[in-house]
């Protein structure tokens, strides 16, 4: 949960766990010790690190698109994505639609429109940006994959996969990497598994390389939870990373499943409280008049009871840490604060940790706002105004001295291995396609 804002910083010690040697600095005046186990790296802060974010969100967007005349009118978006300057494509899940957005976010053009045609969609629960124009679009209701070169269609593939998983991202060979999305709700065990799978798109080979907590029995005597915590996969730089909300800690495996590194650090655990259902319960009072407007104030507050029962009856229950953890392009995992209400319902800051597991410190996002991808310096999200009409909006992403990030000053040569990194995973999933345009699982 969120950090204390005030007070002395808490010194942070990252310490190795086996035997093996490491090494020892101090920066910022904080004492830092790193050590391999067995090829695996061990990070462990002692205590809650309360560091100055490493960057922040600039104070005013470089733009904000659907709500000016001639915007498109967003209704629900679910994935978006960064292309170098500042263009987006975001998928709209409620109108079916893929939609670009301009650099300076003013035009708008439908990339992808609902139907089952070649280069239509029916539901994208993934986008993938490659260099310099191409956008990679994973669909579960049509089962395939279409690769969109600029404003064409490339290649089309049959991707028939198991219903229960969803790609979550590339791997560095150009494989896609899969991970449990939907389970029973009703199951024996404490935790149930989930499995991290690697889809090989050049043999059309599936694997399932590890298994991970993925969702906890529902506690007894509710019909459902409404704060349960889970376990999530999300992939940087071509790693599964795997969080569980009820712990701080975060693991990176390869692709074949083997760990390389464990983060953990301290979280003080937040109970649920009335206080904190206020806003619950307002917006889900809100919902039933906007939804149900020949019903009597009487009849909405009784409904409004009875739907809000499952949340009183969990008061006293821990909260999970955090929410659905993503990775941006420079491999750092984001972490957002946990809100009992939703997403939209506070201001959560944004827990990250670099790839190497140093701790970037806890960054700020505005009112409304949920973070879709963080590329080439920029952060794309969604906002919800007072109405709840949704815009997509984009920031820039400065360090503290303002300095922009992902950018050019991150150093040329950093700059050049992620470039080419992009161009080869590019080549290596158009030939996955072309060579699989047939195939079905």
């Amino acid at each position: 949960m969120r950090s204390p804002r005030h007070g002395r910083n808490i010194p942070v010690l990252m310490v190795g766990i086996g035997a093996c040697g490491g090494d020892a600095s101090t920066t910022d005046n904080v004492a830092v010790q790193i050590q391999d186990s067995a090829g695996v790296r061990m990070v462990t802060y002692e205590g809650s690190p309360t560091a100055e974010p490493a960057f922040r969100l600039s104070a005013e967007p470089r733009y904000r698109h659907g709500t000016n005349p001639g915007d498109y009118a967003f209704r629900g978006i679910n994935v978006g994505r960064l292309f170098p300057g500042g263009r987006a494509i975001v998928s709209d899940e409620w109108n079916s639609e893929l939609v670009v957005l301009s650099a300076a976010g003013t035009t708008h053009e439908v990339l992808a429109r609902e139907g089952e045609g070649p280069g239509e969609v029916g539901h994208v629960s993934a986008l993938f940006a490659l260099e310099p124009d191409s956008i990679l679009a994973t669909d579960l209701y049509l089962g395939r994959m279409t690769l969109f070169v600029g404003d064409s269609v490339a290649r089309t593939t049959n991707l028939r996969l198991p219903s229960y998983v969803g790609v979550e991202g590339v791997g560095s060979r150009g494989e896609l990497l899969l991970a449990t999305r939907w389970g029973p709700s009703d199951f024996e065990e404490a935790w149930l598994p989930g499995h991290m799978v690697r889809f090989d798109l050049e043999t059309g080979i599936l694997d399932t390389v590890a298994s991970y907590d993925f969702m906890p029995r529902i506690p007894p005597g509710l019909e459902w939870d409404p704060i349960r915590a889970v376990g999530e996969v999300t992939v940087a730089t071509g790693h599964f990373v795997h969080v569980r909300s009820d712990r701080a800690e975060v693991t990176w495996r390869l692709s074949d499943g083997t760990v390389t590194q464990i983060v953990r650090w301290q979280a003080e655990s937040v109970q649920l409280t009335e206080e904190l259902l206020e806003p619950v319960d307002a917006k889900h009072l809100k919902s039933l008049r906007l939804h149900s407007p020949n019903l009597s104030d009487a009849q909405i507050a009784e409904l409004a009871e009875e739907h809000m029962a499952v949340y009183h009856a969990s008061v006293g229950r821990p909260l999970p840490l955090f929410g659905a953890a993503f990775a941006d392009a420079e491999g750092r995992v984001w972490l957002p604060s946990y809100n009992a209400g939703g997403e939209f319902t506070a201001v959560p800051p944004y827990t990250v940790i670099a790839a190497d597991g140093a701790w970037l410190g806890n960054v700020e996002a505005p009112p409304r706002f949920r973070i879709l991808d963080v590329a080439y310096g920029l952060v794309l999200g969604v906002e919800l105004d007072e109405m709840d009409v949704e815009s997509v909006v984009v920031y820039e992403l400065a360090g503290r001295r303002g300095q922009p990030q992902g950018t050019p000053h991150s150093g040329p040569k950093k700059a050049a291995r992620a470039s080419a990194a992009s161009l080869a995973t590019t080549r290596i999933l158009v030939i996955g396609i072309v060579i699989t345009g047939s195939m079905a699982l």
